[in-house]
């Protein structure tokens, strides 16, 4: 399969789906060795999927465990750069759907994922100390906070904050 995305004359752009999973007042997100910040669970759309199979497939692979839907819960346009990584130097353009996962009443995983050969590491933040991680996107934490029950469209542009 092929994901939904590609780079041309130094831009990149993807289509993704992720999932918000709290469990006991605390979210999960995702890390490994090769980055410095924190990532949500989810991944690529891949061509002729929706977006629900994405995020089910992705928390599965992700988390070993077969989180159920909640809802839609946020379309996230994201335009950042990076300035190391596989995206150095790329203009990036990324449109991600959020779904809310019904809670199962444990933090209990079975991860085993893999992210270009490097191993990841699931990481369940108390919502209140999420503003103190390095995490990704940036408006999770106000967004838990309100909770919001319609589906909220969220627009970042990253580059302003690196422009100076």
């Amino acid at each position: 399969m092929y994901d939904c995305g590609f780079t041309r004359d130094g831009h990149w752009f993807r289509y993704r789906a992720a999932a918000i999973i709290v469990e006991e007042g605390c979210v999960l997100f995702a890390g490994n060795e090769k980055e410095d910040y924190l990532y949500s669970v989810g991944g690529a759309v891949q061509m002729g999927e929706t977006a629900e199979d994405a995020v089910r497939r992705e928390v599965l692979e992700e988390t070993g465990v077969a989180y159920e839907i909640d809802r839609l819960a946020v379309i996230h346009e994201n335009f950042f750069t990076e300035a190391g990584g596989t995206l150095a130097g790329l203009d990036c353009h990324e449109i991600c759907l959020y779904f809310r996962m019904k809670p199962r009443g444990s933090r209990v995983l079975h991860s085993h994922s893999y992210t270009c050969g490097v191993r990841e590491h699931m990481h369940w933040i108390p919502i209140e100390a999420l503003g103190a991680y390095k995490a990704f996107p940036s408006f999770m934490q106000d967004y838990l906070r309100t909770d919001p029950q319609g589906v909220t469209h969220i627009v970042t542009d990253e580059r302003l904050s690196q422009q100076v």
